[in-house]
C-alpha cells in the first residue's frame, strides 16, 4: 500500500515532458544545422576552390572541431539541453562523446586516462554501426541488391 502511495505523490509532482515543444526546437536547430552545412559548402568549394565531396570533408572537419571546441569550452551540454536531438546529428554527438570522456579523464593520465577511456561511449556506437552495416550488407548481397 505504501508503493503506490508513494508512486501517485512522485507521479502528481513529476514534470511533464513537452515532446511536441522538443520536437519542433529539435526540427528547427536541425534545421538551422543543415542550412549552416549547406553554406560551408558552398563557402569551401568557393574560398578553396575543391570539388563539393572536397568541401563535404572540410565540413565535416569543421563540426567536429566545433563540437570538439564547445565541449571543452563547458558549453555544448548546456546547447544540447536547449536543442535536444537537433543538435546531436552523429557527427557531433559522436565528437561530444569522445571528448567529453577525453576531459573526464585526462588527470588519470595520457594511457590509463584518455586512451582507456576515450572510447568509452563512442566504442560501442563504432561497434554496433559497423556489425549492423555488416548485417544489412550481406542481406543486401544475399538477395542481389545493389552493385
Amino acid at each position: 500500500m505504501k508503493n503506490k502511495k508513494y508512486e501517485a505523490i512522485v507521479a502528481k509532482h513529476k514534470p511533464k515532458e513537452q515532446r511536441v515543444q522538443y520536437a519542433g526546437v529539435a526540427f528547427l536547430v536541425g534545421g538551422v544545422l543543415g542550412v549552416c552545412a549547406e553554406l560551408l559548402l558552398e563557402g569551401y568549394t568557393h574560398w578553396f576552390d575543391v570539388s563539393r565531396s572536397e568541401a563535404t570533408v572540410y565540413m565535416l572537419i569543421t563540426f567536429i572541431f566545433l563540437a570538439s571546441l564547445f565541449t571543452a569550452l563547458g558549453f555544448f551540454d548546456k546547447l544540447v539541453n536547449f536543442a535536444r536531438c537537433g543538435l546531436l546529428i552523429p557527427i557531433t554527438g559522436f565528437a561530444h562523446s569522445m571528448t567529453s570522456a577525453a576531459i573526464e579523464y585526462r588527470k588519470e593520465g595520457p594511457v590509463y586516462g584518455i586512451g582507456s577511456n576515450l572510447f568509452k561511449l563512442a566504442g560501442t556506437v563504432i561497434l554496433y554501426g559497423v556489425v549492423s552495416a555488416w548485417f544489412f550488407g550481406m542481406i543486401r548481397y544475399l538477395l542481389g541488391i545493389g552493385g
